[in-house]
């Protein structure tokens, strides 16, 4: 896929990068290069060229990263391009990286990859590429395939095939991949080995679940994010499945701690316990400020 310089956005400030009217605004070249592309109307454009190379390198990374190739260059550096593309997956923090390369299939979700002792994780999917493969491949494969919900499954399918990997799906969303290997049941959280908890968050679809790893990590997929624009953290207001069952599954996450969130569409963030913590009140005061309201008791969320 590659940008057509005929269909580039009157938006873009002229130079080198430029987006095109095929732009979906999933906001992943935002959350790449920040310095380079914002937002304006139903499009991402170029505000501002690169004024640095760690900036043009980021440039790249998002060109890359794009999942309708949208995002193109007047003069095209090779040299940074291999560089960039050879940087994904990206390190996060110690095992866990953002995988890049996201799909069409999953509206451009984000995709993350876990390396662990007793078998790796691939949460939800990016594209299938050689690339993507091979670099799982040197870090041993995939052995299990979390599906935080119906929308980001993307070519999950393929991925597990290749790998013999366990895909994990809760019953109510596991329409969107037949043959999921395993699939969860309910609104409790279940513990699926011993770094990794399941926790169901009905709301944005009646399957949704987040993943807690090490009880710092907490994978969101559309549920919980970081929003750039107010700086606090954000979940759906519309394609709401259910908003009762959304401000109880916000509810619930009070009860885990993490200090990451690392989310399928939206900025991620990191927070201190506490601090996540208060992020959190200041969500549910915002989103649902009925007096009413009330956690449900700790002993209900216990992972089995």
């Amino acid at each position: 896929m590659m940008a057509n310089l005929s269909k580039r956005l009157k938006t873009n400030v002229e130079g080198n990068f430029f987006v095109d009217s095929t732009c979906i605004d999933c906001d992943t070249c935002r959350q790449l290069a920040g310095a380079t592309f914002a937002e304006d109307g139903e499009y991402s454009t170029v505000f501002r060229q690169p004024g640095s190379p760690g900036e043009e390198f980021a440039a790249y990374q998002a060109l890359i990263a794009c999942p309708v190739g949208s995002i193109g260059t007047m003069a095209k550096n090779p040299a940074i391009f291999l560089e960039a593309q050879d940087s994904f997956p990206l390190p996060v923090e110690h095992d866990v990286c953002y995988v890049g390369f996201n799909s069409e299939k999953s509206f451009g979700a984000n995709s993350y990859f876990i390396q662990h002792p007793e078998g790796n994780w691939l949460v939800d999917s990016p594209r299938f590429l050689k690339h993507l493969v091979k670099a799982f491949e040197e870090k041993g494969g995939i052995r299990y395939i979390f599906l935080s919900h119906e929308d980001d499954v993307a070519e999950a399918a393929r991925y597990a095939k290749h790998f013999g990997a366990t895909r994990i799906m809760h019953r109510a969303d596991a329409h969107a991949m037949p043959g999921t290997e395993q699939v969860i049941d309910g609104e409790n959280p279940v513990r699926l080995a011993p770094d990794f908890v399941c926790i169901p968050v009905p709301g944005h679809t009646p399957g949704s679940m987040a993943l807690l790893y090490q009880n710092r990590f907490l994978f969101s997929g559309d549920h919980l994010w970081w929003d750039r624009e107010i700086q606090q953290l954000g979940t759906p207001e519309r394609l709401v499945w259910d908003d009762a069952n959304l401000e109880q599954s916000v509810r619930k996450l009070r009860n885990h701690s993490f200090e990451w969130v690392l989310p399928g569409h939206g900025e991620g963030i990191y927070l201190q316990h506490g601090d996540m913590k208060k992020a959190l009140d200041q969500l549910l005061q915002r989103r649902w400020p009925s007096p009413h309201s009330s956690p449900r008791p700790d002993n209900l969320n216990e992972p089995t």
